[in-house]
């Protein structure tokens, strides 16, 4: 006989099938679209470059991200988390590594591009290698400082997944959150401001938009910037007081990061969007999509 577990606290039967629900289909969608990414850069020589490589890490990112959502979802449905503290731990760092790698590789692209079409200058394997490296390296060592004390991981207000405790609001959590938005969302974000903004200059004077310069930013400031602002309230106010289904909707937003982000970098990506298609139907690209100069 199955036992069924009382709801969390403050959620309805309907609120918490409804975050269950799109946690999966968040999960679902944002894990096809980049293992297709994956898989085809994989298979598909034209499309192994450099500057694709950091392509494929924002991809790789955003599979353990949907990895996450996916867990956050099982444990929605069944309404507790089974895993017991240590797997908390364990979601939470996982989590956050993948998000945070996600934002520097992202980053990362932004200042290739500059490069490619401001400067002229053609990415090497050694430093796009580099690159992907210094940006899981950099997530890793923000992400494990809440296991050593440093902030903390804890259960979200569904408490069916884990995340950074935020509930405190303690010297302890506003040093590592002040220190972490720095370096973690101002930093890549100023980066891909000005990167873009080159580029868009670049394209101006030329008449050619090869993409949208303004997608890659808004995406991250839309879908990280109401999670950033709930732990930024966190800081100087008892969030306690916010109801906590409010409090799990900036969760469920950041997760949509995995779908938008193969739209913007692999399936708005033209050399990539090719290398997609020729894998899909088997069609060769044509010389012109191959060339770097079309990403």
């Amino acid at each position: 006989m199955v036992t069924a577990y009382p709801l969390p606290e403050g959620f309805t039967e309907l609120e918490v099938f409804a975050i269950g629900t799109a946690l999966l289909v968040e999960a679902l969608l944002g894990f096809c679209l980049n293992g297709l990414t994956i898989i085809s850069f994989r298979k598909i020589k034209e499309i192994r470059t450099p500057s694709n490589l950091l392509v494929l890490s924002v991809a790789l990112a955003d599979c353990g991200i949907c990895i996450n959502a996916f867990i956050a979802a099982f444990s929605s449905f069944l309404r507790y988390w089974p895993y017991g503290s240590d797997g908390c731990q364990i979601h939470g760092f996982q989590g956050f590594w993948t998000a945070l790698a996600s934002i520097s590789s992202s980053a990362a692209v932004a200042w290739d591009r500059y490069h490619h079409y401001c400067t002229r200058s053609k990415l090497q394997w050694s430093t796009a290698i580099s690159m992907m490296a210094f940006a899981w390296l950099f997530a890793a060592f923000w992400s494990v400082m809440p296991l050593l004390g440093w902030g903390e991981y804890d259960y979200e207000p569904l408490r069916t997944c884990c995340t950074l405790d935020y509930s405190k609001g303690d010297r302890n959590y506003i040093t590592f959150l002040f220190a972490l938005s720095i370096f973690n969302f101002m930093i890549p974000g100023f980066i891909m401001l000005t990167a873009y903004q080159s580029i868009h200059q670049k394209f101006k004077k030329s008449g050619h938009y090869k993409f949208n310069t303004g997608l890659p930013l808004k995406t991250l400031v839309i879908c990280w910037g109401p999670y950033c602002l709930l732990c930024f309230y966190a800081a100087v106010e008892n969030v306690m007081f916010i109801s906590p289904k409010y409090r799990m909707i900036p969760a469920v937003i950041a997760k949509t990061v995995p779908t938008v982000d193969a739209f913007v970098y692999a399936l708005g990506n033209e050399n990539y969007r090719g290398g997609i298609w020729q894998f899909l139907t088997g069609q060769k690209m044509e010389k012109a999509e191959v060339d770097n100069k079309t990403k």
